[in-house]
């Protein structure tokens, strides 16, 4: 037992110590937990005898379900919802074509058999949404035309369809149990959209319209109902991995106490699920069975990298009128991980047996995926010119935060103003802030306490930011050049008669606006509803 708490306790500081260290070895982390969990493994030093998958397919499909929640909740989608459409494409239509083509290539390439071929093709079919999150925020790639915002949607979303995909392919092979194919995907879609929805409304009534939850005990409560979420929609047939996605989706976006709370509390969490996924894979992987799969590894990555997903990219999106850039950009993002290996595991310990060993050759996708796609990601974007200097990725998930101390506020001065001929020093100014300048005409005058105060002076205030509470209904909205405010006046924007734009945040001016006010990229609209 307390060697076992040692064991547990070494790892977890060497995949600590490992994600520190990740950007001298110029890779992601992620790969560095493998070759962990390959130290500890049976050909490791530590020689750990793990084989049950089965057991190994539990641990990783709830590690897996809170990486899930965690993409959701993490998803600004006042960001996101302007490429909805195409990140929805791809998450479902997309991962049926990279599953096909891959499925044809290693037929036709590899000559295995078709029901074999469906299953690596299902398997491998969705991205990886810990390895995008993790490269896209470690490495600050701040894409252009809303790229950064596909990727994360996409990526966070397309394992429900991978998931159902490969639950037909085990039982295509005849493993698995025969499944009515057509009833199978309503059942798994429409049960897992309405269930993700129901317990997210149940959950946000409860907290924000009861008091059952105990202060403190915020966390504890999302963890059992995402476990709730999870276990209801699978034991009514449901695809539990959409329904916790929504789950998170819809909470992460709601209003809601001590939210600031639990983003950083279900970071720590999805870190650790991605950790023991890792890990796990490294553990049960028996590198001197490695050579026998490096050659169909290696061409099914290249089918996958070069063929299959452009096709589904190219095919999809650019009817969307998405530039070619964009698109070689979204078929190079689309990274094999955690989840390919967790669906391969579910596959193997459902009892197939293949031609090449699945889980090895899924862990060698995965490597070679991670280790080349993810390094290169930063360089290919940049050769793409699809990186925007301008732009913070960090934007784009709910836990960015504003870096200010302070604000600018500018005060006009119109005839019959009572600071008219005042001194600074004489007039009552708002609590905690500072007069800093005065603009007149053409003229920046630096304010001391016995500057006169003219008629047509705008007099730039320094004012401690807001931070709005809970009970408040202030809400900002960061434009984006995608957003289908940006470019419009006020006035155009036919707002709702309860929502009043209290003011824009430009740079480092507050404007007050009117109807004829333009709103711009880069500003920050603070609202009242």
């Amino acid at each position: 037992m307390v060697f076992g708490i040692l064991v547990v306790a070494c790892v977890i500081l060497l995949c600590v110590l490992a994600e520190k260290f990740s950007d001298k070895f110029g890779m992601p982390a992620l790969i560095l937990f493998m070759f962990i969990g390959m130290l500890f493994g049976s050909d490791g030093i530590f020689e750990i005898a793990f084989h049950n998958f089965k057991l190994a397919e539990d641990i990783c499909s709830i590690a897996l379900v809170f990486i899930m929640f965690y993409g959701g909740f993490n998803t600004k989608w006042s960001a996101a919802k302007a490429v909805a459409a195409k990140s929805i494409i791809l998450s479902t239509l997309g991962v049926a074509v990279t599953a096909g083509v891959t499925a044809l290539l290693c037929m036709g390439i590899l000559h295995l058999p078709a029901a074999e071929s469906f299953l690596i093709g299902a398997v491998l079919s969705s991205t990886d949404a810990a390895s995008v999150f993790a490269i896209l925020r470690k490495k600050k790639l701040n894409l252009k035309s809303g790229t950064a915002s596909i990727l994360e949607v996409e990526s966070g979303s397309n394992d429900p369809i991978a998931y159902l995909l490969t639950i037909i392919a085990i039982s295509m092979i005849g493993v698995g149990e025969s499944i009515p194919l057509g009833a199978t995907i309503v059942k798994q879609i429409l049960f897992g959209v309405l269930m993700g929805i129901i317990q997210a409304r149940i959950t946000l009534t409860v907290l924000t319209k009861t008091k059952l939850i105990a202060e403190g005990l915020d966390t504890i409560f999302i963890i059992a109902v995402v476990m709730l979420c999870y276990g209801l929609t699978s034991a009514v047939g449901g695809n539990a991995y959409l329904s916790v996605y929504l789950f998170g989706i819809i909470i992460g976006n709601s209003k809601m106490q001590n939210k600031q709370t639990l983003i950083p509390f279900f970071d720590g969490v999805t870190s650790l699920a991605q950790i023991l996924i890792f890990f796990l894979i490294g553990l049960l992987a028996y590198p001197h069975q490695m050579p026998e799969v490096i050659l169909p590894a290696f061409a099914i990555v290249v089918f996958l990298t070069l063929i299959a997903r452009p096709v589904a990219v190219f095919l999809l999106l650019l009817p969307f009128r998405c530039s070619i850039p964009q698109c070689l950009l979204i078929s190079w993002a689309g990274l094999r991980g955690a989840s390919s290996s967790v669906f391969a595991i579910m596959a193997v310990a459902s009892g197939i047996e293949m031609q090449h060993n699945l889980f090895h050759v899924v862990f060698m996708v995965s490597l070679f995926s991670v280790a080349i796609q993810g390094t290169m990601l930063p360089l290919v974007a940049r050769k793409l010119l699809m990186v925007d200097e301008n732009a913070d990725v960090r934007k784009t998930f709910n836990d960015y935060q504003e870096e200010v101390s302070f604000q600018l506020m500018r005060m006009h001065i119109p005839k019959g103003h009572n600071w008219v001929n005042q001194k600074i020093k004489d007039v009552h100014m708002p609590t905690g802030s500072l007069a800093i300048m005065i603009k007149r005409g053409g003229e920046t005058i630096i304010t001391k306490g016995d500057t006169d105060i003219q008629v047509g002076d705008d007099v730039i205030l320094s004012v401690p930011p807001y931070t709005p509470s809970e009970s408040d209904k202030l809400q900002e909205r960061h434009i984006e050049s995608t957003d289908a405010w940006c470019d419009k006046s006020i006035g155009e924007l036919n707002l709702p008669k309860d929502v009043l734009i209290a003011m824009i945040i430009r740079n480092a001016e507050t404007i007050i606006p009117d109807g004829k006010t333009v709103v711009k990229e880069g500003d920050t609209v603070v609202m009242y509803q």
